[in-house]
């Protein structure tokens, strides 16, 4: 007999609080964010936003950069743990459905990386703004709610589109290895070089929903919408992988 579909998405939810390297993922999330948050407001924040031509709600969002990290390690070693072991036998067993698994796998991992993600990025606000003094924004002024809802959306498509690539690589560390140096250097790299065609990136895209002033042709939502899109090809990727290949 088949599992349900509550079933099924209660026992991965199991295996993502009983996995440390996975729940360790999630939590630091938050915890780096903060962190950094707290370190970069109290020591340079009030000094930073003197810069000329310093956008002020992006760098209230600037730890949001580290959080991104760990949010794409949450959705590669939710997926990785599955190709470890046998594991995906083993699932597959209980759930037949390959599409179904899946999807119930990835509505788990984006639906958690949501929630922490929206905590986070409140949180990063609000708390960051305790030390900027006069320079301090508060939520109800133009674009800072948005800011902080698009951040929460940001992490958790990072954290599918890792996922998504997952599927399809059968390992976190070649996941982890392709998309933080992309993500840390050569997204900068190409920026630089490509000029308005980088804003295409995936990273890129996705933070124009922080900035005050979005800066490109693409607007904050769009921007975002242009990273959906790309997790979405990451997604459908990795379906397409699963059914195809052996567990």
């Amino acid at each position: 007999m088949t599992m349900s579909t509550t079933a099924v998405l209660h026992s991965e939810w199991i295996k993502i609080k009983s996995v440390r390297s996975i729940s360790g993922s999630l939590i630091a999330v938050f915890a780096a964010t903060l962190f950094v948050t707290v370190l970069a407001s109290s020591t340079v924040g009030q000094a930073e936003a003197d810069n000329p031509g310093n956008d002020l709600l992006f760098s209230a969002f600037y730890a949001l950069n580290f959080g991104q990290i760990a949010a794409i390690s949450f959705g590669a070693t939710a997926l990785s743990s599955e190709f470890l072991n046998g594991a995906l036998r083993t699932s597959l067993t209980a759930v037949p459905s390959r599409s179904r698994f899946y999807v119930a796998k990835m509505a788990m991992v984006g639906g958690l990386a949501l929630v922490v993600g929206l905590i986070t990025s409140f949180a990063a606000f609000l708390v960051g703004q305790l030390f900027m003094g006069e320079y301090r924004i508060h939520l109800a002024e133009p674009g800072a709610l948005r800011a902080a809802v698009g951040g929460g959306v940001y992490l958790a498509l990072m954290a599918l589109f890792a996922a998504g690539l997952t599927a399809v690589l059968r390992s976190a560390v070649a996941v982890l290895g392709l998309l933080i140096p992309f993500i840390l250097i050569v997204s900068f790299v190409v920026g630089d070089i490509a000029g308005g065609v980088a804003q295409y990136l995936p990273d890129r895209a996705g933070q124009l929903v922080l900035r005050g002033q979005p800066e490109g042709g693409l607007g904050p939502w769009t921007g975002l919408a242009v990273t959906a899109g790309w997790a979405a090809v990451a997604l459908v990727a990795g379906w397409w992988a699963l059914r195809k290949r052996d567990a």
